[in-house]
């Protein structure tokens, strides 16, 4: 039995509203969802599908194509992030059941001081964030995050906050992620110099970002951690002679993901170009979805060998882990659907027209471009591929050098602002528990940081080099 509305639509489907309407009608659903969701107390997921109906019907993408842009962006997060949501579950629970996460926590808080930890969760964030896509390292992350703020009794934002920056802006900033990749090819960069820029400007910009407004972040937002990933230790059982992975083990389990991906990514800056069955199988080892999948194989061998759980005790750790991620999972799918929307609806190409023609620097106008489309879309990659499109006729006049920090401008914009029509919010508000104004004042304040920070860093090093 067919399901019409999660058909693709046999044409594209060009919106009829003007660009005042398409403004309008983006602000509009927005302003909608906040209020679904704040007022009324709707879940996020309905009020998200609701928001984005309204927005493609308001400008004039028609009403079957705005239900079907929804549900194909849906379809494509959920064949991106839910995969990838899932599979970092179900690692997590198998990290925290095997004693796996207490041996890796026990270790960071009994080396750290209260003082240095967040410093400690920043680098940790920065390293696995270097090769990794942000909703890896996430849910990578995750269970670390929480358990250490639960054993050393640090809020949760001083230990959650500096460990997101660090994996933020390492995702924007440098390669070989996604997109710095993309404008480094449209734009014409080198890769190297592109690299070793990036890494000095991201270092100040993870410290800031992370770290110091850490301590702002947790008076804004004083929650609770949340009760996720509890392990025997949590609950009061005495563990002190309970089997538990070593903390190599629990450190390699971890690392393999990172080990695959960051393999994939170097193939292509030491040997680009080349075609051989190494590299095709490099990189199917390196794809995110498969890489997780790899860490959550080993990782009932290596944990569970370690921790002594039988197959029964394994089974039942990885059938509860799905459960109460469902919530997320969907949130983030109609994230993923809003965005799609606008899209659809060309937003993205009005705001890029809108700003071609001015006199800005060219580095921030770079920088502002990407801000406005990701502003307005929810998404870092088409607010990369659209400013690296639109500045390629301008960097083709520039030095290698200025091309390589134009690459960077662009990368810090796509990171501006994330609010209600991105997913990783959602994601960020699931795992977190936060309400939509915390997460506001502290994952969205935070994403403002680094690409505020990204882009002084550019314009510094512009002086200079």
């Amino acid at each position: 039995m067919s399901v019409p509305f999660l058909m693709a639509a046999p044409d594209p489907v060009v919106p009829t509203g003007s660009n005042a309407q398409l403004v309008v009608a983006a602000l509009g659903g927005i302003a909608v969802i906040v209020l679904l969701i704040t007022y009324f107390k709707l879940h996020a997921f309905l009020a998200l599908m609701i928001g984005a109906i309204s927005v493609g019907i308001a400008a004039g993408l028609g009403l079957t194509a705005s239900v079907t842009a929804f549900a194909k962006g849906f379809g494509d997060t959920m064949g991106g992030v839910g995969i990838l949501i899932g599979l970092g579950a179900m690692y997590g629970k198998l990290l925290a059941d095997s004693g796996g996460a207490d041996r890796i926590v026990d270790t960071l808080v009994n080396r750290a001081s209260t003082r240095s930890l967040p410093w400690m969760m920043a680098l940790v964030g920065a390293l696995i964030g270097l090769p990794m896509f942000f909703e890896v390292g996430l849910v990578l992350l995750m269970p670390v995050i929480i358990l250490v703020a639960r054993r050393s009794g640090l809020s949760l934002m001083r230990v959650a906050i500096p460990t997101l920056a660090g994996l933020s802006a390492m995702h924007g900033l440098v390669p070989p992620h996604p997109g710095p990749l993309v404008a480094i090819s449209a734009l014409g960069a080198n890769l190297g110099l592109t690299l070793a820029l990036g890494v000095l400007v991201a270092i100040p910009t993870v410290i800031i970002a992370g770290p110091l407004f850490s301590t702002l972040a947790a008076k804004w937002a004083p929650v609770p951690v949340p009760a996720l990933f509890v392990t025997a230790e949590d609950e009061g059982e005495d563990v002190t002679h309970k089997p538990r992975p070593s903390f190599l083990a629990a450190l390699v389990s971890i690392l393999i993901p990172v080990v695959l991906m960051l393999a994939s990514a170097l193939w292509d800056v030491v040997a680009p170009g080349s075609d051989s069955a190494a590299r095709t199988v490099v990189h199917f080892l390196g794809l995110p979805a498969m890489a997780l999948l790899i860490a959550v194989i080993a990782g009932i061998f290596i944990l569970g060998r370690g921790g002594q759980m039988n197959r029964d005790a394994i089974a039942s750790t990885l059938e509860t882990s799905l459960p109460p991620i469902a919530g997320i999972v969907f949130i983030v799918g109609a994230g993923g659907g809003f965005k799609q929307v606008l899209i659809s609806t060309g937003i993205g190409q009005v705001i890029a027209d809108a700003v071609q023609g001015s006199g800005l620097s060219v580095l921030f106008l770079a920088w502002v471009v990407a801000v406005l489309i990701r502003v307005a879309t929810g998404s870092a990659t088409v607010a990369t591929v659209t400013a690296a499109g639109i500045l390629a006729p301008v960097a083709a006049e520039l030095s290698s050098p200025h091309v390589a920090l134009m690459v960077l401008a662009i990368g810090a914009g796509s990171l501006f602002l994330s609010h209600v029509n991105d997913a990783g919010f959602w994601l960020v508000k699931g795992y977190l528990g936060t309400s939509i104004g915390q997460t506001l004042k502290t994952w969205t304040v935070m994403e403002c940081l680094i690409s505020v920070c990204g882009l002084v860093g550019v314009l510094l090093l512009s002086l200079v080099v």
